[in-house]
Formats: structure tokens, sequence, C-alpha cells
């Protein structure tokens, strides 16, 4: 539903509840009346309720709807406030997830989430590529010998979607050091040490987008709708 239909209800309700403390009768039937502006089209139950023509059943209407339009711009306000974007990250699998023949097992940790797969390739990075995908870090005393070792044989690079994917993937993935990784998480199940902590993970939306640009080109992301996505987001 869009957020303008949030906006015009949730605004309705706020002007209601300042004018009820005047007439309680004419907010009842006011928001009768609003519910079926505000929701026409979306919700029918509503309206129906709103549109009864019969004068016996009028004023029972205009409860109805005093009583059902706030709890559902709560509720639809509580959705909106609590449902993530759509967005996309960039995961990679590192030489030692890959050489351990962990690829599968992690792949299926996105996938039983719900996330989508919209890209992938097994590449072997040269130390230059290594170099621009850790720029941020060059200054740092491992930078070299991490170059090294992510150029050091084959990274399974992906990209996945999902509401929430780029949050909620840093914690399906656990703390940068396996020891301090919860069990359950990738690296609390498949790591021991931080120099093979076998995943990487974008950390936020701008790290996602440059590391997505690098790793891959435009034409190689795919878009789709996948048929699980009904019955992940709930939408029948």
């Amino acid at each position: 539903m869009s957020s303008q239909i949030y906006r015009s209800a949730s605004k309705t309700v706020k002007a209601l509840f300042s004018a009820s403390k005047s007439s309680p009768l004419f907010v009842g039937r006011a928001v009768a009346v609003a519910t079926v502006t505000s929701f026409r089209g979306k919700v029918p139950a509503f309206a129906s309720v709103c549109e009864r023509t019969d004068s016996r059943n009028a004023f029972r209407g205009w409860v109805s709807g005093a009583l059902v339009l706030p709890a559902a711009v709560y509720m639809l306000q509580e959705q909106e406030a609590h449902g993530a974007e759509m967005e996309r990250t960039f995961i990679a699998i590192k030489p030692d997830g890959v050489q351990r023949g962990r690829i599968a097992e992690i792949i299926s940790r996105f996938e039983r989430k719900g996330y989508k797969l919209v890209a992938i390739k097994l590449v072997v990075p040269s130390k230059e590529f290594a170099e621009k995908h850790y720029h941020d870090l060059k200054e740092r005393p491992f930078f070299s010998g991490l170059c090294d070792f992510l150029s050091s044989g084959p990274v399974l690079a992906m990209v996945w979607e999902g509401e929430g994917v780029i949050k909620y993937g840093r914690k399906l993935i656990g703390a940068t050091d396996p020891q301090k990784s919860e069990p359950g998480t990738i690296r609390g199940d498949l790591a021991v040490v931080m120099g093979g902590n076998v995943i990487h993970g974008s950390d936020g939306p701008e790290t996602a987008k440059d590391e997505i640009g690098l790793w891959f080109q435009p034409s190689e992301l795919v878009n789709y709708t996948s048929n699980a996505e009904k019955w992940v987001y709930g939408v029948n």
C-alpha cells in the first residue's frame, strides 16, 4: 500500500482525535466517511461498513468506522515502520571457503532465509583488484596480507536481494573474528581464526553499491520475480 495512503489516513486520525473532544458523534460519522475516502479500492470491507443506507444501521456504521479506522491506521503504520527496504548486497565466499567446499552450505543459509540470488560468478581476482576491493583499509598494517589472501585462489562473488539483506546478511555472517561470532552464524559455525573467516559481506548501502559495481557489470545482474517471494513477504 502506498505511503500516500498512510500519510492521508494518519492525518485524518489526528484531526478526528482532536475533534473528538467537542463532538464524539460527529467524529464517528466523520471517521466512517474518512474510511471510505482514504481506503476506497484498497480495503473494500471498510467501504461496505460505511456505505450502508439502512437508517437503522447508520449509527452502528459510524461507530464501526470510528473503531476500525484507528486500528487499521495503526497496523498500516506499524507495517511501514518495520518493513525494511528491498535492497541488494555483495557477498563473497573467500578462497578458504571455496577450497574447503563450503559454497553450497553458505548459499543455503541465504536461500533458507528467503533472499534471492541475482548474480554469481567464480573468479580469481588479481592483487590489484583485491586492493581496489579493500581500498578503505589501505592504511592498515594488514592491508597487503589481506589482498594477498583474497587473490590467492577462487572467490565466489554474489549479489543477493531482499528486504533488509544488507544488515541481516551481516548477522548471518557473524563477527569478523570467528572467535567472537555466535554459534549459528556462518563464521561461528564454519571458521576458527580471523585470517580464514570464510566470507565477506557489504557493511552498508554505499559499500554494497560500490562493491557490486566493482565485481559485476550491470548486465550481469538479473532482474526477475521469484515464485517464493509471495510466500516470503506474505503477498498472496
